[in-house]
């Protein structure tokens, strides 16, 4: 009797750390999403398994968010972190999980492989194990606006910077985003929503130099103003030799139309 209550004691035990592991290893790499957390839904909840709170040291930023949306149209959007753990390209890097009201998210081009809908839900979607350890903590997704009359449309985002240890802690940094996106009409241009202290330092040129050949409109005009400016220098040199030589009656090479002209003013009234 004894040895069955002490096996029936490891195997709760077992079954509790299995579990216990299968939650880290969807927390780290292999995309989380919905009650994942048991905090309610991990894109308005925040990713609490690797911090209490969230960040604001971490930015998220998502781009390519129409003013107005029109039904039924694919709309590409860009998702990335900036702040947190340095990056390290041999480990998981961080994820993502995201949640819209309406319509359906899919991977966007170039991100097939890297990002996936939770549970085939396609109102969700988060990372996948590869998209867990991208060089720039960046996804590309596409949303498909649903059909007419359905209303404005609200995102929900939280993004996790991890440093690589496979270990969920305070070390981790995550912060979360909502935007909203109005029914009407489409005139093309997007704006870029943001959710942090905006701390966002340039990358470091590669390059000390610049390539003139890629410098395009302000390069064209350089040359356009120096071209008027050598104008206007030669127009005015011009008309300094026309002034000097084309009136003067010691100039040999005056044309016999203007020798007449200045014989007959020297002349007079005389006919």
């Amino acid at each position: 009797m004894s040895r069955f209550v002490i096996s029936l004691q490891k195997a709760l035990i077992l079954s509790v750390v299995i579990v216990l592991l299968s939650g880290t290893g969807q927390g780290l790499h292999s995309g989380i999403g919905g009650d994942a957390n048991g905090e309610g839904d991990v894109s308005l909840s925040g990713c609490t398994c690797h911090s209490g709170q969230p960040d604001n040291s971490v930015t998220i930023i998502l781009d390519g968010v129409p003013y107005h949306y029109e039904s039924e149209h694919v709309y590409e959007l860009r998702i990335q972190l900036v702040g947190g753990p340095e990056i390290d390209t041999t480990s998981q890097t961080g994820g993502f999980a995201m949640t819209i009201s309406s319509g359906t998210l899919g991977p966007g081009a170039g991100s097939e492989g890297l990002v996936q809908n939770w549970n085939d839900d396609p109102a969700r979607l988060t990372h996948t194990d590869s998209g867990s350890n991208t060089a720039d903590r960046t996804w590309v997704v596409s949303w498909t606006s649903p059909t007419e009359g359905s209303g404005a449309v609200t995102f929900w985002l939280v993004g996790n910077a991890v440093n690589g240890d496979l270990a969920p802690s305070d070390l981790d940094r995550w912060n979360r985003l909502t935007t909203t996106v109005d029914e009407g009409s489409d005139d093309g241009r997007v704006r870029t929503v943001f959710s942090g202290n905006g701390d966002i330092e340039p990358p470091a040129p590669t390059e000390g130099h610049v390539d003139i050949h890629l410098m395009g409109a302000e390069l064209l005009a350089h040359w356009l103003g120096l071209l008027g400016f050598v104008s206007v220098f030669l127009v005015i040199i011009f008309c300094g030799f026309f002034l000097r030589y084309g009136f003067s009656r010691h100039y040999e090479g005056r044309s016999n139309l203007l020798r007449l002209r200045i014989k007959h003013l020297r002349r007079g009234d005389q006919t």
